[in-house]
């Protein structure tokens, strides 16, 4: 959806998973402004991905409002490269299949069958 200039609201795109330049270029499509507190030279920023942003896509802001991206992920928030890399300390409790979901409770009496 191009909002027109004429339009005082504009719709926030969707700038997750984009590259810096397409991500620069969505952001004036359609009226907003890109902010980036992690990366203070955002206009030389070109092949790093959008991992976050703020306000949400699909939000409705004032035409020229400021659109916060990450480039990275914030310490513990993922981002993670190759995935989990083993050992991981500490070790995950022991357990078998029992562990992994709650033992299902009885919500009703059991009939017994006459034989």
């Amino acid at each position: 959806m191009r909002d027109t200039p004429e339009t005082p609201e504009v719709r926030v795109p969707r700038l997750v998973g984009l590259m810096a330049v397409d991500a620069r270029r969505a952001a004036e499509t359609h009226g907003v402004l890109l902010a980036a507190p992690d990366r203070p030279d955002l206009r030389r920023v070109v092949v790093e991905y959008v991992v976050r942003q703020y306000p949400p896509p699909g939000a409705e802001v004032p035409r020229g409002a400021a659109v916060t991206v990450w480039f990275d992920f914030a310490e513990g928030e993922g981002g993670g490269g190759a995935g989990v890399r083993e050992p991981r300390r500490p070790a995950p409790p022991g357990g078998g299949r029992h562990r992994e979901l709650d033992e299902p409770g009885i919500p009703y009496t059991p009939l017994r069958c006459a034989r």
